[in-house]
């Protein structure tokens, strides 16, 4: 059962918490829904090395542009089937037929140019495996430095920080490269769903948990898969 604000807790909003439904203290931005909430507790910034969910990621980004993370996320398992649980290999076969099929598929976010990005992207994707050997390895070069971080995470700092000078570096590369619906807030969101940094707030309890994943994890590097950073 959802535990009631203590006194001393009123002030928690202004830091960027909120008391979750089971009673811990985690962003204020993923309080208010259930599904959101589980998002933020399980996945949300947990650093992330396979393909497959950072091409998801990146694409349902792009989807979002417009609407909110909420509103992509209760269409994720349509999303998922629609593109195949998002195997770019597979996705990067679709024909202009596929995409006008899922022009009319309700359970996704029917956006033609979103839809055709998402075709676009996975034949880039591929291309993107050959030269680095994996998606990770790419994505992973853009990693901010420690030293380029704010100094404290909070709901100030977070509403103020849309994008980053390493986000936008990304968006222009990925671009140069034949992506699209990939600007720098589509890039810094990926950014921080994937981990490549850790935007939970101080106080939430997720921060350290997240902290102490990136700090043990194994990166692969270009050309070399299976490699460490």
């Amino acid at each position: 059962m959802p535990q009631r604000p203590k006194p001393h807790e009123t002030n928690l909003h202004a830091k960027g918490l909120a008391r979750g439904q089971y009673g811990r203290l985690c962003c204020w931005w993923c309080a208010n829904d259930p599904l959101y909430e589980l998002y933020h507790d399980s996945e949300w910034g947990v650093p992330t090395v396979s393909d497959q969910r950072l091409f998801e990621k990146i694409c349902l980004e792009g989807f979002q542009s417009g609407l909110s993370w909420l509103t992509i996320l209760r269409k994720r398992e349509g999303f998922r089937d629609a593109f195949r649980k998002f195997d770019f290999r597979q996705v990067a076969e679709f024909t202009p037929s596929d995409v006008d099929r899922l022009v009319g598929n309700a359970a996704i976010v029917r956006h033609r140019a979103k839809i055709s990005s998402t075709v676009n992207n996975a034949r880039r994707a591929c291309e993107m495996v050959q030269e680095y050997g994996s998606l990770a390895a790419y994505f992973w070069q853009w990693e901010p430095p420690s030293e380029s971080r704010p100094a404290v995470i909070d709901q100030q700092t977070l509403r103020s920080l849309n994008w980053t000078a390493e986000s936008a570096a990304l968006a222009k590369d990925l671009k140069k490269r034949g992506w699209s619906f990939v600007g720098p807030t589509t890039a810094y969101a990926f950014m921080q769903a994937m981990g490549l940094v850790n935007d939970h707030v101080e106080g939430c309890w997720r921060r350290p948990r997240v902290a102490a994943l990136r700090s043990t994890l194994a990166v692969p590097s270009a050309g070399c898969p299976k490699g460490r950073r």
